[in-house]
C-alpha cells in the first residue's frame, strides 16, 4: 500500500514505514497499531488518517462502524478521521486507551480494519423506537450487540430513550435484565445463601455497604461484595474503600479473600459482569435517564451476575431522592420482587428516609472517616448511618435459616459493639492490601470554607442534588479528600451565621466553583418545624 509521505513533530518527512506481515489469516493490506491517548469513556474508537488509502476506499466515512483485528482479537469501533500525522499516520490505525487496551499488544503491532456489519438487532430496535413490545429473542440479540460495542453512539441513545419513553412492561423488564446476565461473566460460589445489599441511589454520603459487609462476613455468611465507582455521585463504596484499601483486584484473588474472610468490598469492574449495563450506563448517565425498567435490569442482572442468591435493596424515599413518593416506591418494589422472584433471586425490598444526605461526610475521605467511626463505636459516629446500616444489616441476617425473622437487628447490633465487625473489616482492608488512614486526622483537601445560615429557625429541608453537585464541584471523588462535611442535619436548630456545612477542595478553581454553587443555592432550607418534609420509613 502507498502512502503520502508524513511528517513528525518537528516538520521533518518522516521515514518511510517498514513492511509489516499481515495478520495471521488476513491477505489484505494491513495496518499498524497505534495507542492514542484519549480516554472515550466506554466506547472504542479508532482513528485513521484522511490520507490512508483503506480510509478513501468505498463506504469509510466518520462515525462509521470498522472492525479492528489483530493478535487474534477482534474489536469494533467507532471511527474517526484526523489530518494530523501526529495523531496517526497514513500506515497506521490508532485506537483509543481502552479499545487499545483490549487487543492485548504493544505499538507498532500489525493489524487489520475493515466495515463491520451492521447490528443484526436493527430491526428490532427500529420497532421499540416505534412503540412495540419486544420478545425474549429480541432482547437477547439487542443486548448482544450492545455488549460486543456494535451499537454507535446514537443507537444506544435511540435504546435507551426508546425503553424509557414506551416504560417497559414486567415481562420485557425481565427479558431484558436475563439477556444482559447472560453475555456476561457468571460467578457460582458453590453455596448458599449469598448475601448482597444494593441501594438504588441518589442519597449522598450513604455508606451503609462498607458497615453491613463487616457485620454479616462477621456472623459467617458469605457475602461478596463488588460495587461501582461514582459516576455522577460525589463517592461510590469502590471510591471510599479505596481510601482504606486496594479495590481493584483480579477475581482470582477476590475469590480466595471472599472464601477466607467471608467478605469483601471491592470494584466490580474487573469482574465483567454485566458488559452491556456497563455501555448503556455511558449513555444513560449524560441523559440524566434512570427508568425504573433500565434501573432494575441492571441492578439486578449484576447481582445475579455475581453469584448472589439473596439480596436487601434499599429505596430512599425524600423530596430530592430518586423516588420521592411512597406509591412511587411501593411500584417499583413490585417491579424489582417480580423480576428477581423470575431471576430466582431472594430479595427483600426495604424503603428508607431519604430526605438528607446519611452521615456528616459527602466525598471519599468523609465517608470514610464516619464508617470507621461507626466500627470503632467512636462517640462521634453519626447514629443515622450507624441506626440504617444495623437495620438493613438486621435484614440480611435473617437470610440465614437459624437467625429467627426480628431478631435480626440485635445480632447486628451486638456483632458492631462487641468490635467483632471492626476486626473483621481491618481483616479484609488487610487482605486488600491495607492503606494508612485515621478516622481522628484524615487527610482532608488543603482549602476550606463555610456555608452558614442567612436567618435563625430549624433546618426544614437539605437537598440531597444541591450538596452532591457543591461536594464534586469541590473535586470529589478525583480527590479523594475533597467534598462537604455536614454540621447540621434535618431539625438541627440554627441561629444567623453559624456554619450549616464545610467544604474542603485541594485547588482554588475546584474552590471558586464549589464556593459559587454555594451562594447561589446552599442547599439548606431553614424555617419552622411544620415546613419539615414528611417522613416516608417502612423498616
Amino acid at each position: 500500500m502507498s502512502t503520502k509521505p508524513s511528517k513528525t513533530d518537528d516538520g521533518v518527512p518522516a521515514p518511510a514505514p517498514e513492511s509489516l506481515p499481515a495478520p495471521e489469516g488476513d491477505a489484505a493490506f494491513p495496518l499498524s497499531l497505534r495507542r492514542v491517548a484519549v480516554d472515550t469513556y466506554r466506547e472504542n474508537v479508532a482513528y485513521l488518517h484522511r490520507d490512508c488509502e483503506i480510509y478513501r476506499a468505498e463506504g469509510f466515512q466518520a462515525l462509521a462502524k470498522v472492525e479492528v483485528r489483530a493478535n487474534g482479537r477482534r474489536i469494533l469501533a467507532t471511527l474517526n478521521v484526523v489530518d494530523d500525522p501526529r495523531i496517526v499516520r497514513c500506515n497506521e490505525i490508532g485506537l483509543s486507551i481502552d479499545a487499545f487496551a483490549q487487543m492485548g499488544v504493544e505499538n507498532g503491532h500489525p493489524a487489520m480494519v475493515a466495515q463491520a456489519e451492521p447490528p443484526s438487532s436493527i430491526p428490532a430496535l427500529h420497532r421499540k423506537i416505534a412503540g412495540e413490545r419486544l420478545d425474549r429473542d429480541d432482547f437477547r440479540a439487542i443486548v448482544r450487540d450492545i455488549a460486543e460495542h456494535r451499537y454507535s453512539k446514537i443507537e444506544l441513545t435511540a435504546f435507551v430513550v426508546a425503553t424509557n419513553q414506551g416504560e417497559l412492561d414486567r415481562e420485557e423488564v425481565y427479558f431484558l435484565t436475563e439477556a444482559m446476565t447472560a453475555v456476561g461473566h457468571r460467578i457460582d460460589w458453590r453455596e448458599r445463601p449469598v448475601v448482597d445489599k444494593h441501594c438504588i441511589g441518589g442519597i449522598p454520603g450513604n455508606r451503609t455497604s462498607m458497615l453491613v459487609v463487616p457485620i454479616v462476613a462477621a456472623h459467617g455468611m458469605l457475602c461478596p461484595k463488588t460495587s461501582s465507582r461514582a459516576i455522577t455521585s460525589p463517592a461510590g463504596t469502590a471510591d471510599t474503600m479505596e481510601v482504606l484499601a486496594n479495590v481493584e483486584l483480579p477475581m482470582a484473588r477476590l475469590a480466595e479473600i471472599v472464601r477466607e474472610h467471608r467478605g469483601c468490598l471491592a470494584w466490580g469492574g474487573t469482574a465483567n459482569l454485566s458488559p452491556a449495563d456497563d455501555v448503556l450506563i455511558s449513555v444513560e448517565r449524560p441523559l440524566s435517564i434512570d427508568s425504573p425498567g433500565q434501573m432494575v435490569a441492571s441492578i439486578l442482572s449484576k447481582k445475579v451476575a455475581a453469584g448472589s442468591t439473596h439480596l436487601v435493596l434499599d429505596i430512599p424515599v425524600g423530596p430530592t431522592a430518586k423516588v420521592r413518593s411512597m406509591p412511587e416506591a411501593q411500584k417499583l418494589r413490585k417491579l424489582f420482587e417480580f423480576v428477581a422472584g423470575r431471576m430466582n433471586l431472594t430479595i427483600d425490598v426495604v424503603i428508607t428516609d431519604g430526605r438528607q444526605p446519611i452521615g456528616s461526610g459527602i466525598g471519599p475521605v468523609l465517608e470514610a472517616r464516619d464508617v470507621m467511626r461507626v466500627l470503632e463505636n467512636d462517640p462521634r459516629a453519626p447514629n443515622d448511618l450507624r441506626q440504617k446500616a444495623l437495620r438493613l444489616a438486621g435484614r440480611m441476617l435473617e437470610f440465614d435459616p437459624d437467625v429467627r425473622g426480628g431478631d435480626g437487628f440485635a445480632i447486628a447490633r451486638d456483632i458492631l459493639d462487641s468490635g467483632r465487625a471492626l476486626a473483621k473489616m481491618d481483616a479484609i482492608i488487610h487482605a486488600q492490601g491495607g492503606k494508612p488512614f485515621d478516622h481522628n486526622a484524615p487527610q482532608l483537601a488543603r482549602l476550606a470554607f463555610e456555608v452558614v445560615a442567612e436567618a435563625d429557625g430549624l433546618v426544614a429541608g437539605i437537598d440531597n442534588h444541591q450538596l452532591a453537585r457543591i461536594a464534586r464541584l469541590a473535586g470529589a471523588p478525583k480527590v479523594q479528600g475533597a467534598g462537604v462535611d455536614l454540621l447540621r442535619k434535618l431539625g438541627d436548630p440554627v441561629q444567623k451565621g453559624e456554619p450549616l456545612y464545610r467544604v474542603h477542595a485541594d485547588y482554588p478553581a475546584d474552590m471558586e466553583f464549589a464556593r459559587q454553587a454555594s451562594a447561589r443555592a446552599s442547599g439548606y432550607a431553614i424555617g419552622g418545624a411544620d415546613e419539615m418534609p414528611h417522613l416516608f420509613v417502612e423498616f
